[in-house]
């Protein structure tokens, strides 16, 4: 069996569950972003206004957080995605600008959910498509 990983992801934070040889394994990430985004605008003409600065600064935060864990799940065959909101998507697009769109399984959009939901969901999703049913 390969090693699979299955991950909850918002802006905030990240659940990842990965399966190897029957054994589960969790880990927890956090963006280190609270819903109040507080960068400096510092003012430059050559910058643009205050909310482009903000933008590309969350931006690039947002880069560096998809980057560790991509990280995190580098060595997984399969990769199956879910969570509410944009991340996920823009996830996925990472993935694919670094090459590994071909472990990206499956992209699915869920609710806020705690970590035990969030194991024996993916728990549930590797069982289904070992039977076939995904």
């Amino acid at each position: 069996m390969s090693k699979q990983a299955g991950l909850w992801i918002d802006h905030k934070e990240t659940f990842i569950v990965f399966i190897d040889e029957g054994q589960q394994e969790t880990e927890h990430m956090s963006s280190d972003l609270d819903g109040r985004v507080h960068f400096s605008a510092r003012a430059s003409q050559e910058d643009g206004s205050a909310d482009d600065r903000l933008d590309r600064q969350f931006s690039t935060h947002l880069g560096i957080y998809y980057d560790d864990v991509i990280a995190h799940i580098r060595d997984a065959e399969t990769i199956y995605l879910f969570g509410p909101g944009e991340a996920k998507g823009e996830l996925q697009k990472r993935l694919v600008s670094k090459g590994l769109e071909a472990r990206i399984e499956s992209v699915e959009t869920a609710d806020k959910m705690t970590p035990r939901q969030i194991a024996a969901k993916v728990r549930q999703h590797y069982k289904d498509k070992r039977a076939g049913l995904v």
